[in-house]
This record gives C-alpha cells, sequence and structure tokens, in this order.
C-alpha cells in the first residue's frame, strides 16, 4: 500500500512539472505568438500569392503559391484550402506540383495563376456530374498550363497536351481567366514583357472559345505581374460598368473593355497604401455576383514561427465617385461579425484634451475589429495606439488634421473629411493591421510584431476637441478550431 501511494504521488508530482515547465508546454492549435487568429496562413513553410480563387459547390476554393519543404520562397506548388464562410478554412492536400519532375527551385514549378467553373464542359474535360474545375498556371519557363478536377477540386490531373501557350523567353505568367458574356469569348490576362523589354511590360489580353486554344489580342503596358482584370457597376448602377485592370501591387487603371482591348480612362491608381499589399485576386463564381478579393501580406515578417505568410481579410470590392475619379473601394465581408465576442459601443462623446479615460479602455486582446465616425472638430490629430503596453508604447494609428493624412507603420494616404466626418474601419490581428477609411475609399494593410503581452488599444486625441459620433469595438474570437 506504501508503495502504491509513493508511486502516485511521484508521478502527480512528474505531471505537474512536465505541464508547467514552459519548455514542455504543448501547443494549441494555431495559437503560436504570431500566428493570425482570422487571417488565413499555411499550417507551416512558406506561403505567397493567393491563385485559383474559385467557388463551386457551396465551397469557396483558396490556393496559393507554397513551399512544401522550408520557410523560404522556392520549390513552387499550389497549396490549398477550402471554406463555406471565408473565415473557416479547411486544410486540403497540396493541388499542383511542378512539372517534368522537377526538383529545381524555380524551374517548371507551378507559379502564380487562377481557376474557373467550366458550366457548359467547354474544354471537354468532365466526368460524371460534377462540373469540371479548370486551373491556368504558369510552368516556370515552360509556358502557360492546364490542370483540372472532375471530383469538387479534391484531385487534379494535368491536360495531356499542355502546354496551352508556349514559353517564349518573353517572362509570360500569372494567367487569369473569365468569360465575356458580351463577346461570347474566353479571355485570359497574362503578365508578359515582350522581347524581354522592360520598357514593354505590362498585360496582354488573348481570347478563345474552348478554352484550349488562346489568340493573342492586345497589349497594355504599365503592369507588373499577378494581373486581375474585372468589372465593377459605377456608384451600384449595372448600366453604367466600367472595368478595372490591376497589377500586383495594387496599381490600377479604369476604363472601357470591347472582349480584346481595354482602353484606360484614368491615370493610375493605388488600391492599397500600406506596407504589406501584394498579387491580389478576385474570386470566380462568387455567389449573388459580388466581387470579393484577397492579397498576400508581402513582407511580413513571423519570427520563430513554423509558417511564413499570411493573407489579408477578404473584402468586397464596389466602385465608386470620388473627387479622383472612379476609385475601386474595399470593404471587410460582414462575415467577420461571426467572430465578435465582447463589445464596447460610444456614440455622440465629446473628446476634450487633458481629460483622463480611455474612451475604448473596456476592449483588449489580440484580434480586435473596430468601426468608428469621427469628426476632427478643432483637434490638430486623433487616432489609436495598437496593442500598447505599461512599459512599452504599441503601434499607432494616426489621422494628421492639418494634413489630411491617415498614417500607420510607414504608410499614409490623403483621406479627406466627408460632410466633416472620418469613418475609420480597423481589423487588428496578431501579426497585421488593415484600416478602411471613409468606406474603403483608401485603405492601409500592414503587418506587424508586437510584444506578447502588450495588448491594450488606447483612443488618444491632439490639440483640441473631437466629436466621436459613432464608436464600435469588437474583441475576437479565433477562426480556428482544434485540429
Amino acid at each position: 500500500m506504501f508503495n502504491m501511494k509513493c508511486l502516485l504521488l511521484i508521478l502527480v508530482v512528474l505531471n505537474f512539472a512536465f505541464t508547467n515547465d514552459p519548455e514542455k508546454k504543448v501547443t494549441k492549435y494555431y495559437d503560436e505568438k504570431y500566428r493570425p487568429q482570422y487571417h488565413f496562413s499555411p499550417e507551416k513553410n512558406w506561403m505567397n500569392d493567393p491563385n485559383g480563387l474559385v467557388f463551386y459547390g457551396g465551397e469557396y476554393h483558396l490556393f496559393y503559391q507554397y513551399n512544401p519543404g522550408g520557410l523560404e520562397w522556392g520549390f513552387m506548388h499550389w497549396g490549398h484550402a477550402v471554406s463555406k464562410d471565408l473565415i473557416h478554412w479547411e486544410h486540403l492536400p497540396i493541388a499542383i506540383g511542378p512539372d517534368d519532375d522537377s526538383k529545381d527551385k524555380s524551374h517548371a514549378t507551378a507559379y502564380s495563376g487562377c481557376a474557373i467553373v467550366d458550366e457548359n464542359n467547354t474544354a471537354g474535360l468532365q466526368k460524371g456530374n460534377e462540373k469540371t474545375l479548370l486551373i491556368f498556371y504558369t510552368s516556370w519557363e515552360c509556358g502557360q498550363r492546364l490542370a483540372y478536377s472532375n471530383d469538387k477540386g479534391r484531385t487534379w490531373n494535368k491536360y495531356a497536351k499542355n502546354p496551352l501557350i508556349p514559353f517564349e523567353k518573353d517572362d509570360a505568367r500569372d494567367p487569369k481567366v473569365f468569360f465575356h458574356r458580351p463577346s461570347g469569348n474566353w479571355v485570359m490576362v497574362l503578365y508578359r514583357r515582350p522581347g524581354n523589354d522592360e520598357k514593354k511590360q505590362g498585360i496582354s489580353i488573348y481570347t478563345s472559345k474552348d478554352l484550349i486554344n488562346w489568340e493573342l489580342q492586345s497589349h497594355v503596358v504599365g503592369f507588373y505581374e499577378c494581373p486581375d482584370f474585372f468589372e465593377l457597376p459605377l456608384d451600384g448602377n449595372k448600366e453604367h460598368s466600367k472595368w478595372v485592370m490591376l497589377g500586383a501591387s495594387g496599381d490600377y487603371r479604369v476604363g472601357s473593355f470591347d472582349g480584346k482591348t481595354f482602353n484606360p480612362e484614368t491615370g493610375m491608381k493605388i488600391l492599397d497604401h500600406g506596407k504589406n499589399f501584394y498579387a491580389s485576386q478576385t474570386w470566380s463564381n462568387f455567389p449573388d455576383g459580388k466581387l470579393v478579393q484577397l492579397a498576400w501580406m508581402r513582407g511580413g515578417e513571423f519570427p520563430e514561427m513554423p509558417f511564413n505568410g499570411q493573407m489579408t481579410f477578404p473584402c468586397e470590392l464596389s466602385l465608386r465617385t470620388t473627387k479622383s475619379g472612379p476609385t475601386v473601394c474595399k470593404k471587410p465581408i460582414d462575415a467577420i461579425s461571426a467572430l465578435h465576442e465582447k463589445s464596447l459601443t460610444k456614440k455622440n462623446k465629446n473628446i476634450i484634451p487633458g481629460l483622463r479615460g480611455n474612451l475604448v479602455g473596456g476592449i483588449s486582446g489580440e484580434a480586435i475589429h473596430i468601426k468608428a465616425k469621427i469628426n476632427p472638430k478643432n483637434s490638430d490629430g486623433f487616432g489609436f495606439i495598437v496593442r500598447n503596453g505599461k512599459k512599452e508604447e504599441g503601434t499607432e494609428i494616426r489621422y494628421d488634421v492639418n494634413k489630411k493624412t491617415l498614417e500607420c507603420m510607414g504608410g499614409h494616404a490623403i483621406v479627406e473629411p466627408i460632410n466633416g466626418i472620418i469613418k475609420l474601419e480597423i481589423l487588428i490581428d496578431r501579426s497585421s493591421i488593415e484600416i478602411f477609411a471613409n468606406d474603403g475609399e483608401v485603405v492601409l494593410s500592414s503587418c506587424f510584431t508586437p510584444e506578447e503581452k502588450d495588448k491594450i488599444l488606447t483612443f488618444w486625441i491632439q490639440g483640441g476637441e473631437v466629436m466621436v459620433d459613432d464608436m464600435e469595438a469588437y474583441e475576437l474570437k479565433t477562426a480556428w478550431r482544434s485540429k
């Protein structure tokens, strides 16, 4: 009996020592220090451009550039995940690997591209009742290629007669394909550098009747890689739509498109003024005709993490007339509300400098959603300090009233008050801050690496008074369930 009691005591002591040893603690799934809690990131290893965004059979597919062997760029495959709400994601096996059994870091690897639903079996690849999903991708130094799935994207076959467009040493890559109803043609936009002349680099437009044979129609200079090309109603008027041609850095022009040629009607504009927005794509076949975009947050840092890379939060796009002409605006999808937990609401609060107190003092944490309507009145500036600490100051979001600039982590842009009001919507995650001003007319998306212990959210003003017409703040729960 004595020996048994001693044994039990020893086991209890060992168990306590194991579970309280910081080096022995078991890490919760998707709960590392800089792991985004509601932005997409891979389970492990390197990730960059979003690829093949397509909706089919009640699922949103997200493919992405992926290195299954390490935390650095190279050896590109297509990672794959699906979601029913664009919030909660299920990881699936790698969809596409390098061609020709390549083991090279870049040659014949699976670079960026797109996916579509072949509703009418135009390519003739359907087998069974499920519509065929088609992936168009660049095999580096091997041309533009096609892969297809007959089982809702669970397995993929490469087209036997690849490439669709041969490699011509013109740096052609990153195809985006869509159907242009007025002309009855399929359209592919492709980044190209004709003749390897840097001055001619831009986006080429191809057309096809069968999704297999493609004919070059025109070329637009001034863009660099990962193109997207889409139509949006101007100010919600479907009878007055415009086309938007977009490059990897978020540079875009608005104009008209006749099925073969894009005619720009604006100068170059910038979709996102933050540090880390890159290579965005929009979902094909999105329900209700909405246009929803995702981008890679290039340059983000995730020290000592098992993964390297995260996406922006999905945003619905619209086209609005502003002082600078037709402007693409971004709004976080409404599904973010499914993650709301503790909330705080303030209305009609006149804030005077020097008074103690923090308007958002009841909200703290690593994942926060803020909506605010603020009248600057006679102040010099106002903003938030994110992930503020008692010893170390956090990251500042600042609106400079005199300069009319919104600033955060080196990103900045002009934001004009509308009817005297600055509207802000802010998404904070463990490693990113996304700011949407005046219903997404101006956006700043940036990554950061805050101190783990610092979780205070602070609202501040400078100079004179500020009227907070309305402010909502929510602590957000994780989107990741236990594995």
